[in-house]
C-alpha cells in the first residue's frame, strides 16, 4: 500500500470486485479519522467542522475540483451551515475500492 496521495482513481469495472470488510479495515488504517460504514453497499465516511459557512463551501468546492480530476465523486452532505459530511462508495462495484481510499487521502490533504 504505497502513498495513496501518489495514486489516481482508476475506472472499476464488472469484474472488479469490491472490498471485504477486513480489506476495508486494512486500508482504513492509512486514512486518518474516516470511519467504515457497513452495509450495502459498504462505504468509508468522514465529518467535517469549519469555523462558517464560508469555509464550509470553499472546501466543498475543493473536494469537488479533486472529485472531477479524479473522476470519483463523493457524497457531500453540508448541514448546520458549518458541517460536511462525506461518504465515498465505488458505484459501479457496489461496494467500496482503492479509489475510495485514495479519494479519502487526498480530501485529507485539502485541510
Amino acid at each position: 500500500m504505497n502513498d495513496l496521495t501518489k495514486q489516481h482513481c482508476v475506472p472499476c469495472e464488472g469484474e472488479v470486485k469490491p472490498f471485504s470488510k477486513k480489506e476495508g479495515n486494512k486500508y482504513l488504517k492509512v486514512v486518518n479519522d474516516w470511519e467504515l460504514i457497513l452495509g450495502k453497499p459498504m462505504k468509508i465516511a468522514r465529518k467535517f467542522a469549519f469555523k462558517n459557512f464560508n469555509e464550509a463551501l470553499n472546501f466543498i468546492n475543493k473536494v469537488g475540483k479533486l472529485a472531477e480530476s479524479e473522476d470519483h465523486h463523493p457524497d457531500i452532505f453540508l448541514h448546520n451551515y458549518r458541517k460536511v459530511d462525506i461518504t465515498l462508495s465505488t458505484h459501479a462495484i457496489k461496494g467500496l475500492s482503492v479509489n475510495d481510499f485514495i479519494m479519502a487521502a487526498k480530501i485529507n490533504q485539502l485541510i
